[in-house]
């Protein structure tokens, strides 16, 4: 059973920037693919960023890509988002995901947004951008 614990959330103004991680415990950890979703306030949770168990496949929502950057320390068991240029759409509940991989990388972008394929979650951390 795999216990992830994410960190670094909290209360920025447009235009700075934030780092999420997520730490991982109970598991192998390069064995899983990992992923970064959110959900405001009525909304559906929807994907931000993925990453493959080798980090040689890397995807992003269309409404964050140029601006975050995902990356992974198999050594450490953590991955990270990295949030620059936030905005106030961004202001989100931040949840990281494992799911099982079987290959070393799945090319298949849509695989990575399958939210409910996820084998793990963690609690999640607040990220709110005020105008």
């Amino acid at each position: 059973q795999m216990q992830l614990v994410e960190s670094g959330g909290g209360l920025v103004q447009a235009g700075d920037f934030l780092r999420l991680s997520c730490a991982a415990s109970g598991g192998t950890f390069s064995s899983y693919a990992m992923g970064w979703f959110r959900q405001a306030p009525g909304k559906e949770r929807e994907f931000v960023a993925a990453i493959s168990r080798s980090g040689t496949h890397i995807y992003y929502a269309d409404s964050v890509k140029g601006r975050f950057t995902i990356s992974r320390d198999n050594a450490k068991n953590t991955v990270y988002l990295q949030m620059n240029s936030l905005k106030p759409e961004d202001t989100a509940v931040y949840s990281c995901a494992a799911r099982i991989s079987y290959v070393r990388s799945v090319i298949l972008r849509s695989w990575y947004e399958e939210r409910d394929k996820y084998d793990y979650w963690g609690q999640g951390t607040q990220v709110t951008v005020s105008s």
